[in-house]
């Protein structure tokens, strides 16, 4: 397949079609149409908008290309075409596009054409109830209407499971327009119950009490919300709370802002719930409206990573300047759309540099210390996780994962002794973390060391997770180091299911069958573990079980493990 057409010339593709009289009889360029398709399934905005708008050069009066080219450019976050190509399809008269709908609400949203909205909103737009509903709401913000405005808010919120929406976006309404106290009766309850809102709204709801001269009041709401932990955004705030500074509100500054609240409120609603790429197009809308919409550029990023945009989510995440108080949020999320390209050394600088910067942050020398890991540089990922470790402001039961992946550095980097420390302390921190079981339970077995302890933790974890492969071979290995070969095999052969092309846990099928005397379909599970690259010292030792078998592999280790170690000076001097 050629490579995607380039965005410039999809956008010369799409102000071609507007100029092009409709022509019935082209046949189009079925090539273009379906390259644009595959990458469409692919999720793959950017090369679906070149191919579509190859194929709309050929065919513009087809209705399919037409909205592919749509959510495809809405997916890239290019409104100027995106508009465009929804204007053709309203001229063609169509079925209804909710596409298109969200294209034009957008484009009048953003020259602040409220009219323009609230005819639309009486006519046939769709953009989903609730939408529908807090954009006609916002509307009438918009136009100085704010009784009418009040009365559509009242509305969402009389509807059954839309209360928290209702009262959220009344209460920013009043506070837009400098209602603070009304907006502060609504989000602390006393209007009409608790509202629960997320983490944006608990900052507006800071801000608004600021604004009140009611900082000591913000600084508890803040402080009851979220605890000490370490958070740029939040602590950015709480300084200026405490240095009694007014902080004014901006969580919604005008009828605009509040359209892009709308859609960026539903996105989080629809996140993990909704289609990924339906949750990307509202918050595609938030973020056109409001490009400083910090939450809104965050989860965008985080969703286009998900769907596999690791380039789109990187360039997301670039936007955050140095002095954004999110940076180092979105630093860290780039790091990770880099290295889900390949780009592990530019995803290592970055982290290093905000390691060198922002030390100080427990989130920082976490992720450093997981990308190390993951890069096997383990000497370098104990040092990243010791400085989280030691920034913790008191160890609780969530932080058992810091201590087991340093276990896992240690142990990969053989110091034995500190990872068996690391894994327990991780089980006096929560003992019911089937992972944590399965790696210190399979490490002391493969050491030949407390294997009914050994054997105990693997069943625990097998107990908690009873679908995981590896944790079946963990118990299975554990039984088969305790030369309890029967009892080995069932559990076994359900690993090799859960797991068919694990060299790992194929190589062990093939042990297991060799002991219960099934020597044949031993060497013939031998052949498939080589089949699915396994490391260099396990590929060696396969190949001479089969040369030679198992029973002479290990006696020949258990010979070797007795035999009397070299001094130290000779090893040297061999280059040991």
């Amino acid at each position: 397949m050629p490579y995607p057409l380039s965005r410039t010339l999809t956008a010369l593709a799409l102000a071609a079609v507007l100029a092009t009289p409709l022509r019935a009889e082209d046949d189009g360029d079925a090539g273009a149409y379906l390259a644009a398709r595959v990458a469409e399934s692919q999720n793959d905005f950017r090369a679906a908008a070149g191919w579509y708008g190859k194929a709309i050069l050929a065919d513009s009066g087809n209705l399919r290309l037409l909205e592919g080219a749509l959510l495809s450019e809405l997916g890239n976050g290019d409104f100027a075409i995106a508009t465009e190509a929804a204007r053709q399809l309203k001229a063609l008269e169509g079925p209804p596009s909710q596409l298109a709908e969200f294209a034009l609400l957008a484009d009048e949203a953003m020259r602040e054409d409220y009219a323009a909205i609230l005819a639309a909103a009486e006519g046939d737009r769709d953009l989903g109830d609730l939408v529908n509903a807090l954009v006609v709401a916002w509307a009438h913000v918009g136009t100085g209407k704010m009784s009418d405005a009040i009365t559509a808010f009242d509305a969402i919120a009389a509807t059954k499971g839309l209360e928290a929406f209702g009262l959220y976006h009344k209460a920013l309404a009043l506070a837009s327009v400098g209602d603070l106290e009304g907006a502060d009766e609504i989000l602390s309850g006393r209007a009409a119950g608790p509202v629960f809102v997320m983490r944006r709204g608990v900052l507006a709801h800071a801000q608004i009490l600021s604004g009140l001269e009611r900082n000591a009041d913000a600084l508890a709401l803040l402080d009851r919300s979220f605890g000490p932990g370490p958070d740029p955004i939040i602590d950015a705030l709480h300084r200026r709370l405490e240095a009694g500074e007014p902080v004014p509100f901006d969580t919604v500054r005008t009828a605009r802002d509040g359209i892009a609240e709308v859609f960026f409120t539903v996105s989080t609603a629809l996140n993990g719930e909704a289609d990924a790429v339906y949750t990307l197009l509202h918050l595609r809308v938030a973020g056109y409206l409001r490009p400083d919409h910090t939450d809104a550029l965050l989860l965008t990023a985080d969703v286009l990573d998900g769907l596999g945009q690791h380039q789109l989510a990187e360039e997301t995440y670039a936007l955050f300047t140095p002095e954004n108080p999110a940076f180092v949020s979105a630093e860290i999320g780039r790091a990770g759309a880099l290295r889900a390209q390949g780009k592990s050394d530019a995803a290592l600088e970055a982290l290093q540099a905000l390691a060198r910067s922002h030390g100080d942050l427990l989130g920082v020398q976490f992720a450093l210390g997981d990308l190390l890991r993951m890069e096997e540089r383990f000497d370098e990922a104990e040092v990243a996780y010791t400085a989280a470790i030691d920034l913790l402001p008191e160890v609780t039961e969530d932080d058992w994962v810091l201590f087991f992946y340093r276990g896992i550095c240690h142990e990969q980097s053989k110091d034995w002794a500190a990872a068996e420390a690391d894994f327990r302390r991780s089980l006096e921190l929560n003992g019911n973390q089937p992972q944590v079981l399965n790696y210190l339970g399979y490490g002391l077995v493969d050491r030949g060391e407390k294997l009914d302890e050994a054997l105990g933790m693997i069943e625990k974890a097998v107990a908690a997770d009873p679908d995981k492969g590896y944790i079946i071979d963990s118990l299975a290995w554990a039984y088969f180091r305790l030369g309890r070969y029967d009892d080995a095999l069932e559990p076994m052969e359900r690993a090799s299911l859960l797991e068919p092309v694990d060299p790992i846990v194929t190589d062990h099928l093939g042990d297991v069958y060799w002991m219960v005397g099934r020597k044949l379909e031993a060497r013939f599970q031998w052949r498939r573990a080589l089949s699915f690259d396994p490391t260099e010292k396990d590929g060696e030792r396969i190949r001479r079980k089969l040369e030679i078998g198992l029973d002479a592999v290990m006696a020949d280790e258990a010979g070797a493990a007795a035999a009397p170690s070299a001094p130290v000076e000779a090893a040297t001097d061999n280059g040991g």
